[in-house]
């Protein structure tokens, strides 16, 4: 539960200035990988070192993942780190051509918490650049964990970390044509999964809170379409109104106060937004066409959806009260699921042409359009929270194939199957956990 996942920071040391060659420039497609060496953590006894090493394994593979660190193999380290307050021995470091050092303890205190430290060295420049400590329950390590990864990660190369984070997806299993379909949560990297839903009804399109505490998603209860809430801790859910006809794609707006969706009334759907409080209902949207699949820009001053009023599948951007609407998809094939970047600065979406499902990104204008990763069935994009990573989901051919979660950078290197336990789609990235 996240009520239990709470951390207290405390800083350890103020960071020197980085020095230029600590500097990795994230902007750049096929970045050569910083060498990092991450040393197990020390401990007081062998609890704890068993803790510290699987607290370094963890920082380690967050930090691989990202494709902008190489972390080096353990054996080939020549100083073994006896002390977290000593300065390391450089040159041995500089000898396996490591640019930055991890070093850490983990202490079991005499209240039963676990006590965390770690510092992160220029080797080059042999300089501490931070230091952190974090107390928590035992139980709670993983979490720290990919705290002291964000913290490296936004050290060098300023941009905030994306590990302290979850995904919600749809868990899938059973044959192909008769898919039990349950929410389920995990944290970034694949690990501590569990379901929120038990199976009895068809579940859709989950989004996250601005405050990662709730989901809303799309329900097929008695084969009626209806738009909950869900509570993520104490899994109450309640619908969000009873709508006749049609409810689609529905997401929160940034400050949490409304969902926008789209609902079908008359033979064709619109987008709409609710106001969680007074339960208004705003019409933005009103042709004799399919409206869906809203997404707020992240000041919630604009909505980009995909419409087919101009005969075919394309993308639009408007004003959040529906005013200024007009077209900013004009390449080959069908445009859906497009989802505004954390940024501001991209949209993410889906493309079908020629047989081929693309991943793409473009500008809020429309230009800059760019392919990210294409295959037999790609779809559903969601953000990682910092806007540098994309998750997916894609589906595999034939009787036994099914849908896999997989993630890519933003440009377009760097593709990796995320892992599940059985087939996964729909995910939806949460923002960073406070």
């Amino acid at each position: 539960m996240l009520a239990a996942c709470l951390v207290v920071v405390f800083a350890a040391m103020t960071a020197a200035p980085a020095r230029a060659a600590l500097q990795i420039d994230i902007t750049q497609g096929n970045v050569d990988p910083l060498p990092i060496a991450i040393t197990n953590f020390m401990g007081g006894n062998e609890k704890d070192k068993s803790v510290g090493s699987d607290i370094a394994s963890v920082v380690s593979n967050d930090l691989e993942r990202s494709g902008l660190f190489r972390p080096l193999p353990q054996r080939s380290f020549i100083q073994q780190i006896g002390a977290i307050n000593v300065q390391p021995r450089f040159g041995d470091w500089r000898i396996i051509n490591a640019q930055a050092l991890v070093t850490g303890k983990a202490t079991t205190e005499t209240d039963g918490r676990l006590r965390v430290e770690f510092r992160l060295w220029d080797v080059l420049g042999e300089q501490q650049l931070t230091g952190l400590q974090f107390f928590t329950s035992p139980d709670n390590w993983r979490r720290v964990a990919h705290l002291i990864s964000d913290a490296i990660y936004k050290r060098l190369t300023g941009e905030e970390g994306y590990f302290d984070t979850r995904i919600v997806y749809v868990a899938e299993s059973g044959p192909k044509n008769k898919r039990v379909k349950r929410l389920a949560i995990m944290d970034q990297d694949g690990h501590n999964p569990r379901m929120l839903t038990s199976g009895n009804y068809m579940v859709l399109t989950p989004r996250f809170s601005p405050n990662s505490q709730e989901i809303t998603y799309l329900s097929y209860r008695n084969n009626n379409p209806r738009v909950f809430i869900l509570d993520i801790e104490t899994g109450q859910q309640e619908a969000v109104g009873d709508f006749p006809g049609m409810t689609y794609a529905p997401r929160f707006s940034p400050d949490g106060q409304k969902i926008i969706m789209s609902l079908q009334r008359g033979g064709n759907a619109d987008i709409y937004t609710m106001d969680l409080r007074s339960r208004r209902v705003t019409k933005l949207t009103d042709t004799a066409a399919i409206d869906t699949s809203p997404s707020f820009s992240p000041d919630g001053s604009q909505v980009v959806f995909e419409s087919d009023r101009g005969g075919s599948q394309q993308l639009y951007v408007m004003n959040a009260d529906g005013t200024n609407q007009r077209r900013i998809s004009f390449g080959n094939g069908r445009y859906a699921t497009p989802v505004w970047s954390p940024r501001g600065d991209l949209i993410a979406f889906t493309k079908m042409s020629s047989g081929r499902f693309v991943i793409g990104v473009m500008k809020p204008d429309g230009s800059g359009e760019r392919v990210l990763t294409e295959g037999y069935h790609n779809e559903a994009p969601t953000w990682s929270p910092n806007g540098r990573v994309i998750m997916f989901f894609r589906e595999t051919r034939g009787a036994q194939g099914g849908p896999h979660l997989w993630s890519v950078d933003v440009t377009g290197y760097n593709e990796r199957p995320v892992p599940t336990a059985g087939f996964a789609s729909d995910p939806a990235w949460s923002p960073r956990l406070q």
